[in-house]
């Protein structure tokens, strides 16, 4: 079984649903993102770059561990995983004690 955990914005691509369970197995996360691609075809050009590499603005965790980006695709799994996709967090807001002003960063 494959679960995958879809936070953020991209719950737009999956009909609004944050946790997708496929009954398939995989032997490595790309292999695993196909299946959800094939249920939910929106979603993978969110996910990756028009080469397949994971977009720089999307975290995937695999089984909660931190993968680095550039080798998530080819990370092996025991045939099924708890796969998180996360859009990236940045930004935030700077008050400077001077001024008082707030700045968006």
């Amino acid at each position: 079984m494959l679960t995958f955990q879809i936070a953020g914005y991209l719950t737009e691509f999956t009909g609004g649903r944050a946790e997708i369970k496929i009954d398939h197995q995989a032997a490595s996360v790309g292999e695993a993102l196909e299946q959800l691609w094939n249920a939910h075809v929106g979603l993978r050009d969110r996910v990756l770059t028009e080469q397949g590499d994971v977009r720089p603005h999307v975290n995937i965790f695999v089984n909660s561990d931190v993968v680095r980006r550039d080798r998530v695709l080819q990370t092996e799994i025991d045939g099924s995983a708890d796969i998180c996709i996360m859009p990236a967090v940045s930004g935030g807001m700077l008050v400077t004690k001077a001024t008082g002003i707030a700045e968006i960063t």
